[in-house]
This record gives structure tokens, sequence and C-alpha cells, in this order.
């Protein structure tokens, strides 16, 4: 484990910059219209969308375990498997992660470190060729 993964979570600066970051996330996918199609894979309030992910990644950022606490082990890809998640919906929920993470005051570190993971996860949700 490098230096930075195991000190990812305070290098986000914690539950305050982790929540930070999802509510700017979430705000982006709720009113850009970049992000139209993976917003309409959401329910109408992104309030259960916001926890979720805020407790996902603080333990995924080395955090504490927030949702396996609450949900068991997360099994990103069979939790997204009744969605239909393509190549757009893939780039729409990354544009959204990347422009939270531009609009951050991160360390650049961070922000590249966590966009070459996120595109990694996010290329692993896809479950359609195309789309």
């Amino acid at each position: 484990m490098t230096d930075l993964e195991s000190s990812l979570y305070q290098m986000l600066g914690g539950e305050t910059g982790l929540r930070s970051l999802v509510n700017r996330f979430y705000d982006l996918m709720d009113s850009s219209p970049e992000a139209k199609n993976i917003r309409a894979f959401h329910a109408a309030s992104l309030k259960q969308s916001r926890e979720k992910l805020f407790m996902f990644l603080s333990g995924w950022s080395g955090g504490p375990q927030l949702y396996v606490e609450r949900f068991g082990h997360p099994r990103l890809r069979m939790r997204h498997m009744p969605f239909k998640i393509g190549a757009v919906a893939r780039d729409e929920w990354l544009w959204c992660m990347n422009k939270a993470l531009d609009e951050s005051r991160l360390d650049p570190r961070v922000v590249e470190y966590l966009k070459t993971r996120f595109a990694e996860k996010a290329d692993f949700m896809r479950n359609q060729a195309e789309g």
C-alpha cells in the first residue's frame, strides 16, 4: 500500500471533506445536462444515494467502514446490475465526479489518484456493450 492509499481518508479531509465531495458530485448530477442519463437512474430525492456513496467511500478510502457495518459487503457490480450501465452512463458519472474533484481544494496528487481509481471502478460497473 502506498502512503497515498494509507492516508487517503485523511487527505480527503475526513468526514467533512468526503461529505463535501459527495454533495458536490450529487449537486452536479442533479443540475447538469451532462448528467441527464445517469440522473434518471436515481430516485427523485438524492438523499439516500448521497448517504450510501458517502458511507461506501468512507471505508473505501480507509476511514470508518460505515457501509459494511450497515449493509454488508458492497458487492458493487451486483448492486448495480439492475441498471443498464454502458459507456454513456459511465462517462456521465465520471464527468460529475471529475468536475467535483477539480472544484475541490484537494492536493492535486489526491485528485489524480482518485480520478484514476474512479475511472477503473466506473468502467468495471458497465454491464452493457454500448450506450
